[in-house]
Parts: structure tokens; C-alpha cells; sequence
């Protein structure tokens, strides 16, 4: 039986599994209504569960196509992941599963086609059998239903919770994908987000192909090569790039074909490149597609960048976007808020909470859909 929302504040876990398939990130807050639409929240626990190599192929493999079978035994494995990410995360902020409101799941993107459709899995009765707590999940689907994109999501949490008070502020995600939102001072509203292009995607199967190890620990092969620029010139040239937002992308153009193009690009261009100077290009790239993505779509008059996901732990990747954005101040999350890594799944958290109240979670200027949706389905404990 559910619980009525407690106005004293409810806490809420958040699990997110993105685009880099990295792992699990798991987030427990606090939320608490504040005067009008504001909310209040305090991050009480934090934690990132690593994907095995078996786990990742599985989800890479999904990815490219499988089996009814394959997606079916994968679906309830996902959602044991998850359920077990969810105790981990509650333990580790000191918490019992019967002080949690309700768990809000993202799942797993398999695919995603917006406006049309939108697929993401990981079960959520398995989680609430695991967990006995309600769950709040499949986020996506009722704004892609009402022909909106989708996605970004994040854009709720970045109004509410991490807008600048004086200023406008761009949010500027780097997970597997880049999105960035674009924030009124106060929170008031979004005037736009969208998907900027790749994040750590590209950059991960690269490494991942060439030296397989998963990502490029402290940026070192990035840093060490040199960018073959014509080659990112010529990437630049996709009609995703041009489109006018909302818009929103992911695996289904960033994959492993994508990735053997890439690679296909820079060994005519440059038969001598290094395999760090193909891990640099693969960072400008995205760089690059953040600043032209500013150049074209963005006109508030914004003060900073604030950057979280993994892509804001790689230090030339950082370097290069702010020689892109400038004269933008470009600054991390972490140091404006906490753990970047926890954003995501905060948000999701945040989506949980407001389906629980009643209160839309997506943004049409962002996603372009015809009006305000509530989001998620619920699976009572």
C-alpha cells in the first residue's frame, strides 16, 4: 500500500544505467517541497556499481540486436543489478529499506527513436519484489507517447535543483551522450535542452578497441596525441549537428559502426596515427560539437558551464571545451554542488518524487512535447 507524500520530505532512490555502460549509479536524496514549484534536497548517499565484462557484453550485445529470449532473460538480470545496487546504495547511507519512500529506475536504453519510440529495460517487479519497495520506472515513454523526444530528462533536476540564482547557467552533461540545459537565474524556467552529440562514447569504444582496456585512465592518451582535425571536420559535417532542437540522440547513431568509420577516417587521413592521437580526436570531437552546438543554438546570455558525468573527469577533454565555449567560464560540478557522478541519479530520483506528487516531470521546450506530462509507471511494493 503507498504511502501519502510526506511534505516534511521523503527520500527517494535514484538508479541510472547511461549510454557509456560503465555501471550502475545509485543516489539516495531527501526531497522537500519549498515555496510554489521550488524543491529543497539533500544527497544522502552515493555509489557506482562497475558492469563485469560479461554484464557489459551482454548490454553492448542488446544493443546491436538479440534474441526474444536474450532480451527476456537480460530484462529480469538487469533488474536484479539494480535491486542490488538500490540495497548497497541504502546501506551505505546508513539508511533501512523501509525509510525509502520509493526507488525511481531509468533502466537501460536498448534503443531509442524518438518521436516514435523508445525502449529502455531492466524490470521493475523484480526490483520491488528485491527491494519490497515501490519503484518508479520507464521515465521516457509518456513524453516519446505524446510526441515529444524523450530526452533530456535531466533538464527538471537542473531547473529545480542547480540553477544559478543571478545568472543563466548552462549544464552541460558528458556521459555516453552530451546534453546540455539552459537555465533561467532562479530556476524559473529552461529555454531550451537538447542532446549536444557524443560524450565519453566514442571516446571509450575507441581505447576500448585499440588498447582494450575500458576508458583512458587521467586523460594520458588523449593527451599525448595530436587531433586529426580534418577528420573531426568531416564528422562535423552529420545533418544531427544542424538539426534545431529539441533534438536527441544516441547509440543508435554513436555505435560500433560509427566507431569503425571513425577509424576507417583517420587511418586515410593519417596512415602513421598514434593510437593516442585517435583518443584525441575522438575527445575534440566532442568538444567540438559542444561549442558549435552553443554557437548555433544557444543565445541567453549565460555566465557558466557547469559540467558532470564522467566527461568532466577527463582533464584534456575539459581543457579543450573550454578553449571551445570561451569566453565562458567553464567549471565542474563537483565543485558547485557535489559528486558529479550523482547527478544523473539524483534526477531520476527527483522524476520519482514528482510522479509520486502528481507533478510533471518533463520539459517541453526540451524534449518538444505538447505540454506537461507526469512520467514513470508505478510498481507497488
Amino acid at each position: 500500500m503507498m504511502t501519502p507524500p510526506n511534505d516534511a520530505g521523503d527520500v527517494v532512490v535514484g538508479l541510472m544505467s547511461g549510454t557509456s555502460l560503465d555501471g550502475i549509479s545509485a543516489a539516495v536524496a531527501r526531497f522537500t517541497p519549498g515555496e510554489g514549484e521550488a524543491v529543497e534536497h539533500e544527497l544522502l548517499g552515493f555509489t557506482t556499481v562497475a558492469y563485469g565484462a560479461q554484464q557489459r557484453q551482454r548490454l553492448l550485445a542488446a544493443m546491436d540486436g538479440g534474441s526474444a529470449a536474450e532480451y527476456c532473460r537480460l530484462a529480469f538480470d538487469l533488474g536484479s543489478w539494480f535491486a542490488a545496487a538500490a540495497v548497497n546504495v541504502v546501506e551505505k547511507a546508513g539508511l533501512a529499506m523501509g525509510d525509502v519512500r520509493a526507488i525511481a529506475s531509468h533502466g537501460q536504453t536498448v534503443w531509442h527513436e524518438a518521436p516514435h519510440s523508445t525502449w529502455q529495460i531492466g524490470e521493475s517487479a523484480v526490483i520491488a519484489e528485491a527491494t519490497g519497495r515501490p519503484v518508479v520506472s520507464d521515465f521516457r515513454v509518456r513524453d516519446v507517447a505524446s510526441g515529444g523526444q524523450g530526452a533530456p530528462l535531466v533538464p527538471i533536476a537542473d531547473m529545480l535543483l542547480y540553477s544559478s540564482p543571478n545568472e543563466w547557467r548552462l549544464l552541460q552533461n558528458i556521459g555516453g551522450i552530451g546534453n546540455v540545459s539552459v537555465v533561467a537565474p532562479g530556476g524559473v524556467s529552461i529555454a531550451r535542452a537538447f542532446d549536444t552529440g557524443p560524450g565519453m562514447s566514442v571516446t571509450d569504444a575507441i581505447v576500448r578497441r585499440l588498447t582494450g582496456r575500458p576508458f583512458d585512465a587521467d586523460a594520458r592518451l588523449a593527451t599525448a596525441g595530436e587531433s586529426v582535425d580534418r577528420v573531426v571536420d568531416t564528422l562535423m559535417r552529420d545533418d544531427y549537428y544542424g538539426t534545431v532542437p529539441p533534438k536527441s540522440t544516441g547509440r543508435e547513431l554513436f555505435n560500433e559502426q560509427y566507431v569503425s568509420n571513425f577509424v576507417e577516417l583517420i587511418r586515410r587521413e593519417k596512415p602513421t596515427a598514434t593510437t593516442e592521437d585517435f583518443v584525441a580526436t575522438s575527445v575534440e570531437l566532442t568538444a567540438r560539437s559542444i561549442g558549435d552546438q552553443y554557437s548555433r543554438f544557444i543565445t541567453e546570455p549565460a555566465a557558466d558551464v557547469v559540467l558532470s558525468g564522467g566527461g568532466a573527469r577527463n582533464p584534456e577533454l575539459v581543457r579543450r571545451i573550454a578553449r571551445h565555449v570561451a569566453p565562458l567560464s567553464v567549471v565542474r560540478f563537483d565543485d558547485v554542488f557535489y559528486d558529479g557522478e550523482a547527478k544523473e541519479a539524483v534526477a531520476f530520483a527527483l522524476l520519482g518524487w514528482l510522479h509520486l506528487r502528481g507533478r510533471a516531470g518533463n520539459v517541453p521546450s526540451a524534449t518538444g512535447a505538447p505540454g506537461l506530462r507526469v512520467l514513470g509507471k508505478l510498481t507497488p511494493a
